[in-house]
């Protein structure tokens, strides 16, 4: 029997999915009302989720199947050049690239770890999930209010929802029917980290 594709998940876990990908913190940077210092400080986090997620893909891309190595390798160095952006940020913005990962920051990494464990078919899943909710998320944020507006644009462009695609396609193609309730689980855990990541930004306007 062949396998239910990675691509219903979202449909499966819908109001899991509609918190992580219309939080309340999207919809603060899409009206405005999200403080610059509040925002800013996520960035530091992001970078420093990135940087374990390029680990993470790093690692994933050694022991993927050959037909998911072309879009996992443009992934990676997609997040070199991300974290460059980052660092250029942290240059005109005074960010302070160096403040320590917060406890949301540090779950979700480990997370990214927990999945080294995990069967090809469920780590990769995981990775589209993180991508496809990160495409998702902005996209509802879009265009974003004038002062964030920029990173809302560079969040949702065309290669990065082909990348998204490409992804699932992987995902898709490795995936086995007794994989399936590992992959549903690693599916949940995404969800949950990606809203307690954004809930960590309001916490600094509380």
């Amino acid at each position: 029997m062949s396998h239910t594709p990675v691509g219903g998940l979202p449909l499966r876990h819908a109001a899991a999915w509609s918190h992580a990908t219309q939080h309340p913190f999207l919809e603060a940077v899409r009206d405005g009302t999200v403080t610059e210092s509040a925002f800013e400080a996520w960035l530091v986090q992001d970078y420093h989720f990135v940087s374990d997620l390029l680990a993470f893909q790093g690692r994933l891309l050694a022991r993927a199947p050959r037909l998911a190595q072309a879009a996992l390798a443009g992934g990676a160095m997609a997040l070199v050049d991300e974290l460059t952006w980052f660092e250029e940020l942290a240059a005109t913005h005074q960010l302070d690239l160096m403040e320590p990962p917060r406890p949301e920051t540090a779950t979700y990494s480990a997370l990214l770890r927990k999945l080294d464990d995990a069967d090809v078919a469920v780590a990769l899943t995981a990775l589209w999930a993180i991508e496809r909710v990160y495409l998702d998320a902005w996209s509802f944020a879009a265009p974003g209010a004038p002062a964030y507006r920029v990173f809302v644009s560079h969040w949702t462009t065309p290669q990065f929802a082909t990348y998204v695609g490409d992804l699932e396609q992987a995902a898709d193609a490795v995936a086995t029917r007794p994989a399936e309730p590992d992959v549903e689980a690693a599916f949940v855990a995404v969800l949950e980290a990606e809203s307690r990541f954004w809930a960590m930004a309001l916490g600094d306007e509380a």
